[in-house]
């Protein structure tokens, strides 16, 4: 009995021996690579394999959705109009919040597209915040022809095409109101109503009270 265990150990030792050799022939001829954890920006090993050391590409975030990509400013202004009033200029592609004393704040808007351009005089009648979307029938009809399907409504939202505030304007279906395409703002894009930047008709809302004069021209 002791003469087969001893047979055994040597055997398990000669085996180890080999073992440590063939490791050591591994290790001098093909470097094995061994999978590291050291830190998040040092991958090694199997993880570098896995992974091809490429970095992951971060998602990019919109944080521009609300800024206009023209800035309001405040400028002498010296048309005799009251203070308060409302002054939306379609060729300037600007809306004047007269201050008085000579001086207004200039807002980059987009207004109407051809056909769709208009001027007059009207009052604000309305505000909202966030407001809810009613797409006009006949635009929804427009829109479908093109393949594009209108919700009769929509909540007010990121997503509402109203944006954060809106203004309403006499009677009509036209308002002064927010975007979540700011992108659109200098141009002529709308199918007639007024569009700013959310933080820019946030900041006009904040100012304007109800029955305010709103001048639209050329």
């Amino acid at each position: 009995m002791n003469r087969i265990a001893a047979v055994l150990l040597s055997s398990l030792t000669l085996a180890g021996s080999f073992a440590t050799i063939a490791s050591a022939e591994t290790r001098a001829d093909k470097p094995v690579l061994m999978a590291s954890l050291e830190g998040k920006s040092n991958k090694t090993g199997w993880l570098a394999v896995l992974s091809e050391d490429k970095p992951k590409k971060k998602k990019q975030v919109k944080t521009n959705i609300h800024t206009s990509p023209i800035p309001r400013q405040l400028i002498d202004f010296t048309e005799s109009v009251e203070a308060g009033t409302i002054i939306v200029d379609n060729s300037d592609r600007r809306l004047y919040h007269v201050l008085g004393n000579g001086t207004a704040v200039a807002y980059g808007i987009s207004v109407g597209r051809d056909g769709f351009i208009w001027t007059g005089a009207e009052k604000v009648t309305a505000k909202a915040e966030w407001p809810t979307w009613n797409p006009p029938a006949e635009m929804r009809r427009r829109e479908a022809k093109k393949g594009h399907i209108l919700p009769k409504t929509m909540k007010g939202g990121i997503n509402n095409p109203l944006g954060a505030r809106a203004l309403y304007l006499g009677s009509t279906e036209y308002r002064i109101h927010g975007t979540n395409q700011p992108s659109s703002i200098g141009h002529a894009m709308s199918s007639g109503c007024i569009r700013m930047a959310n933080e820019d008709v946030e900041h006009l809302y904040a100012q304007v009270a109800l029955g305010t004069q709103v001048i639209v021209r050329d």
